[in-house]
């Protein structure tokens, strides 16, 4: 190659890199995570609103937590068929306290840490999307034990009034009571083959737990943190197995972007209802998106999925963060925001 066809060469590829995915021939991917309330049946109208928000969305993968399976059919198995009537065709995989839909279809399967109780669950799929392999795991993790109601002042596994801990080091070891991390630990465990072999590897879910890249000294006096700076465990571990947590990633600046997922306002139901702790400030980013860092994946784009308000000491509040919303078009089914994630796959 000359020199006239090096310096073109050059000039082309900054060029593209300008260019959004679509101009470039490169394939965008979405990945939905939403913790659904026992499937929306809380919530009048929701399972319906469930199946209508995907037909309209279309994401590639839906990370489904809080699935309960009520009318004795599988709730993955019986969402796909609402979203054929609808006209979409997706592929699912288990219905019990998480789900797993795909719009390409499943080649292979796994529980990797099978539901117990209330103990929490993970399980895998694997697709190809443009001829690349996709392993997407969901969670739903423990949510007993939940160490960070007891910093407001509320026990974490029956939501009754407590004295505050003092110490960072009281409210880890409460936290160590959860099986969270031996569920992360698992999960870890199965990606490493993934990796390997150079597998995108995707993990959605609402892990019951605060992060800790949002507890920090910029917030150790908001939101009922009580001066406290946690090194939370779950997605410490996942840091710390370089895995990137795409909301924060995109957004660093916690006080401009907190990214609350939890609790939602919901029109439809009484403040009672969407919270545990009526006397606290118990606003969390607890429902995440993570990726591997992939030479074929670019993190493109994650928006907030639902209602831009949350309840606050048993009162609606609406949130003046710069958090970007995606509004639900009806009926919103649950008590958790979702988390729409946009990724490019480079050809």
């Amino acid at each position: 190659m000359g020199n006239f066809q090096r310096i073109l060469a050059a000039v082309l590829t900054a060029a593209m890199s300008f260019l959004p995915l679509s101009a470039r021939g490169d394939k965008e991917f979405t990945v939905l995570q939403w913790n659904i309330w026992q499937e929306g049946t809380v919530v009048p109208g929701g399972y319906e609103a469930i199946a209508d928000e995907i037909a309209r969305l279309k994401p590639d993968f839906v990370t489904f937590s809080e699935v309960r399976n009520y009318d004795g059919t599988r709730f993955c198995d019986r969402i796909v068929r609402s979203l054929a009537d609808r006209g979409e065709t997706y592929w699912s995989f288990y219905s019990y306290d998480s789900g797993l839909l795909s719009r390409h279809p499943i080649t292979d399967s796994l529980a990797v840490f099978p539901e117990n109780g209330d103990n929490g669950s993970i399980y895998k799929m694997t697709a190809e999307v443009d001829g690349q392999k996709v392993a997407v795991y969901t969670a739903h993790l423990d949510y007993l034990d939940c160490a960070y109601y007891n910093v407001r002042g509320y026990d974490g596994s029956t939501w009754k009034k407590i004295p505050k801990p003092e110490t960072v080091l009281e409210v880890l070891q409460v936290n160590d009571a959860s099986q969270r991390d031996d569920a992360v630990r698992a999960f870890l465990a199965e990606t490493e083959k993934d990796i390997a072999e150079g597998t995108v590897v995707i993990l959605g879910g609402d892990f019951n737990e605060p992060s800790h890249l949002d507890w920090t000294r910029d917030t150790k006096d908001l939101y009922d943190h009580n001066g406290m700076i946690i090194p939370w465990t779950v997605t410490l571990m996942l840091d710390n197995a370089g895995f990137v947590d795409c909301y924060r990633t995109l957004y660093p600046d916690v006080l401009e972007y907190p990214g609350f997922t939890f609790p939602s306002d919901n029109p439809l139901m009484p403040e009672s209802k969407l919270t545990w702790a009526p006397e606290a400030d118990e606003r969390d980013r607890i429902d995440y998106v993570f990726y591997h860092p992939h030479p074929s994946v670019v993190l493109k784009e994650a928006v907030i999925f639902g209602p831009d308000g949350s309840i606050v000491k048993s009162r609606r509040v609406k949130e003046t963060s710069r958090d970007r919303f995606l509004l639900p078009l009806g009926v919103w089914p649950t008590d958790h925001k979702g988390l729409l994630v946009t990724f490019g796959l480079k050809r």
